[in-house]
């Protein structure tokens, strides 16, 4: 069997979509950069996946698409487990449940992980065949370096002002 990880960074979208393919561009940036026992993961959002992904994670960082209203690019950090919520209109799954309402689901059943947030980036163009538009690009990177911030395990910053705690040191 094999073992859950512990910090998950779940990169939500669907490429073929525009900017609705910004989580898996994050995805991209952080492949090989992130702690090793940071498991980074790609998926195309529906609710039913995303809680499977979370179940028994200790600690997740959701990136996705949102839809508010807000200019293009964006960056709205969403600290799920205090309560807020992912901005109105984020962009759904084919299958019409996202990840806003698995994350609504999670508080329901009890099974939001301790340390839950989201970067849910403003997106403008989503249509079959779209690219991605260059705020949404910039904006990606932007998350994927405050990414590489919260899972950094090299000590730069006093445990008290960490956000997201280091995974206990081996030898």
């Amino acid at each position: 069997m094999t073992e859950l990880p512990r910090r998950l960074v779940l990169c939500v979208g669907n490429p073929d979509r525009g900017d609705d393919g910004v989580g898996r561009l994050v995805a991209r940036l952080l492949y090989g950069r992130l702690p090793e026992d940071v498991l980074v993961a790609e998926c195309d959002g529906g609710a039913a996946e995303v809680l499977d992904r979370i179940a028994g994670v200790d600690r997740v960082i959701l990136v996705d698409g949102a839809v508010s209203g807000a200019p293009a690019g964006t960056i709205h950090r969403v600290d799920c487990v205090a309560g807020e919520v992912v901005p109105a209109g984020s962009v759904a799954s084919s299958h019409g449940l996202g990840v806003a309402e698995a994350i609504a689901l999670a508080r329901t059943l009890g099974c939001l992980p301790p340390f839950c947030v989201i970067y849910a980036v403003e997106v403008k163009r989503f249509a079959p065949g779209d690219e991605l538009s260059r705020e949404v690009r910039d904006a990606a990177r932007e998350v994927a370096e405050q990414v590489l911030l919260l899972t950094d395990d090299r000590d730069r910053l006093p445990p008290e002002d960490r956000i997201w705690p280091t995974a206990p040191r081996k030898g």
